[in-house]
């Protein structure tokens, strides 16, 4: 998995340069510290992330888990819904957005 998201990281980085690679990184960081349960820091390396790379639709549904974790319902909506709008195929962002509305 690890090698996975790095390999992913090194295309990102030659198709959009240093912000895409620094946009990988964070979303990376974002995960590892959604994982241990740390929301604030997620919050934070995600916000970075959607900044550097604003139409993609995995940062965002994992910001909106970030937003969700750390209470901020209303941001996590929006990023949820922003998820799908960019990438109407992305099945994790949808099913994220179905269960928040539930």
């Amino acid at each position: 998995m690890v090698i996975r998201l790095l390999v992913l990281a090194a295309c990102v980085a030659i198709a959009a340069g240093c912000a895409g690679f620094e946009a990988a990184r964070l979303e990376q960081s974002g995960r590892a510290a959604l994982d241990r349960g740390d929301a604030t820091a997620a919050v934070a390396d995600l916000e970075r992330a959607a900044a550097l790379a604003p139409h993609a639709s995995a940062i965002q549904n994992h910001l909106g888990i970030a937003y969700e974790q750390a209470g901020r319902r209303a941001d996590a909506e929006r990023a949820y819904e922003r998820a799908v709008e960019l990438d109407c195929d992305n099945g994790a962002a949808k099913a994220n957005l179905s269960a928040f509305r539930k």
